[in-house]
């Protein structure tokens, strides 16, 4: 009977939450219009002087006022699209716009729908795989994003507070709520706690003294120039961030390995067991250092496109898109290896524990 009344109510905040994104347009300050009439002249091929081809498309639209004083008025925009859509938006029939702040052209989509849907998407799998434990992820994905917000609120409002020390408060928060919610609070979970605690502390020391050494020669910061704020400092604290996720996922699965095989026998060998921690950490830490290059270099992808096709050269292009990133996915590398060992001795510290106890 509770499986059905939460069954229900997974579906009521589900159906809700539509119905409510799909009609909350007096919400908002600005102009909202939905299309209900396009038609599409001027169709013109456009080159720069890289002889990138693009091309540029007219739309005369007919459009209906959602909210404000004038709801429910019909007005005539022009709308211009490129070909690649990167600014200008192709228009079609039923798609919801805000106005530009000039009250006559096109501004940016109204998605707040299609966000909500993703996400709907993303939740109902996680309950779907995970179910208790899937929506513990929820709720600690959801908390996660509140104190990363905050944290960088606080930031931003007192700019003589280090970034450092507030990334590093964030991420005793992040490592300590994100595992009790995953896995409850046992013995288990506080090795994964202090495991991801060290590594990540230790990664950063590490990460700190070799661009110390290295004077930091070869990363470039002209990305964060505009921040007019300290880019070493920033740059740091994306370590610090960047490489908990990675950490803290090699310590909990290293943690479960090592109990569950205690718990299937509490006579087992600490050699063994030793022995056996060792073969698990090899299996995952090359998917795990691979997973993390990945997810750093892949956000440079379009920097890159964009580099290559206006002709820069190519040490250029990737010293400047690269050095960054590289530098976060070994710093992250190097968080991931040394988890391993950390995360088996105070397995194996509290398992000896628990076997004196028996």
């Amino acid at each position: 009977m509770k499986k059905y009344l939460i069954y229900l109510l997974v579906l009521v905040s589900f159906v809700a939450s539509i119905i409510f994104v799909n009609n909350n347009h007096e919400l908002y300050d600005r102009t909202i219009v939905q299309v209900t009439d396009v038609t599409e002249s001027d169709k013109s091929e456009v080159k720069d002087q890289n002889d990138n081809e693009d091309y540029m498309v007219t739309q005369q639209i007919t459009a209906r006022i959602l909210n404000g004083a004038d709801k429910g008025e019909t007005m005539e925009i022009e709308n211009q699209y490129s070909g690649s859509q990167s600014i200008h938006f192709r228009l079609k029939e039923g798609t919801e716009f805000f106005l530009a702040n000039d009250g006559e052209s096109v501004g940016t989509i109204k998605r707040d729908k299609y966000l909500l849907f993703v996400a709907w998407l993303f939740v109902l799998v996680l309950l779907w795989v995970g179910r208790k434990q899937g929506a513990w992820s929820v709720v600690s994905l959801a908390v996660n994003a509140v104190i990363l917000s905050v944290a960088l609120d606080i930031y931003i409002r007192n700019s003589d507070n280090s970034l450092l020390i507030i990334c590093g408060i964030s991420i005793i928060l992040f490592t300590i709520l994100s595992l009790i919610m995953a896995s409850g609070w046992n013995e288990k979970t506080l090795t994964a706690i202090i495991a991801t605690l060290i590594a990540t502390f230790a990664s950063l020391l590490i990460a700190y003294l070799a661009l110390l050494v290295t004077d930091e020669q070869g990363l470039r910061y002209e990305e964060m120039s505009f921040l007019t704020r300290n880019p070493h400092l920033i740059f740091m604290g994306g370590l610090l961030i960047g490489s908990l996720g990675a950490v803290m996922d090699v310590a909990i699965t290293m943690a479960s390995s090592m109990f569950e095989l205690f718990d299937k026998n509490n006579k087992i060998k600490i050699s063994t067991l030793r022995q056996s921690g060792l073969e698990i950490g090899k299996d995952i830490m090359g998917t795990m250092t691979n997973i993390l290059f990945f997810a750093y270099v892949s956000g440079t992808i379009p920097a890159l496109l964009l580099y290559f096709m206006n002709a820069m050269p190519l040490g250029f292009t990737l010293s400047m898109n690269l050095s960054l990133e590289l530098a976060r996915a070994l710093a992250g590398g190097i968080g991931i290896v040394i988890t391993i060992p950390i995360t088996l001795y105070i397995s194996i510290f509290f398992i000896k524990r628990k076997q004196a106890r028996q």
